[in-house]
């Protein structure tokens, strides 16, 4: 088994993610549209706001942008949060039931030993490096928090490396395959092994 099919398959299955993320992001930006140029509730909200602020127009405004700004980014972290439930979904179902990802099927590859905790372990360890905390870095640049945006950014960086980076080493396991106690391997070779096994006994 080659790191280029290790490589081929984790770019089926990010290929897949990305695609969600990117219905997600167009689902998310009409919310955004919807809720700014929704201008009769905006009015009556603006209206509302003018009365009860016994004449303070500036407090009135900046709490009404304050509201919608707060709403947006909602908008946003509930896209990433599905995003990430959704890809560790993926990862998990996919390994609990056939042993292998979409990635993994097209290129002749599966993760043994197929438990549903190891799977559960996998998943977790591989949606964390290559979704989560990069989603955890964009929600607080979009709140604000530049510089821990660009600590977790880091910090993303790294684990997705150090999850990565072993796939070339002469055993082939990832961050992810060590924590959950799984390897890789190819199915052809799987199948030769127990075809042997059984023409030796």
């Amino acid at each position: 088994m080659s790191a280029f099919r290790r490589a081929t398959a984790w770019l089926i299955d990010f290929a897949l993610v990305v695609t969600l993320a990117s219905l997600l992001a167009v689902l998310t930006f009409n919310r955004i549209s919807a809720l700014v140029t929704d201008v009769p509730e905006l009015a009556a909200r603006g209206g509302f706001d003018l009365l009860t602020s016994r004449g303070d127009v500036l407090d009135a405004s900046a709490g009404l942008g304050t509201s919608l700004w707060d709403r947006s980014v909602g908008y946003v972290q509930q896209a990433f949060g599905l995003l990430v439930v959704a890809a560790f979904l993926y990862q998990w179902a996919c390994l609990a039931l056939a042993g292998r990802t979409a990635g993994k099927a097209l290129t002749g590859l599966k993760v043994m030993p197929r438990t549903p905790r190891r799977a559960a372990l996998r998943a977790a360890v591989t949606t964390a490096t290559d979704i989560a905390v990069y989603a955890v870095a964009c929600v607080l640049l979009v709140e604000g928090e530049i510089v821990l945006s660009v600590l977790v950014w880091l910090v993303a960086v790294a684990l997705f490396l150090l999850n990565a980076l072993p796939v070339l080493g002469g055993r082939r396991r990832s961050l992810a395959d060590r924590v959950a106690g799984t390897s890789v391997t190819s199915v052809e070779l799987s199948r030769f092994a127990a075809t042997r096994r059984v023409s030796t006994s």
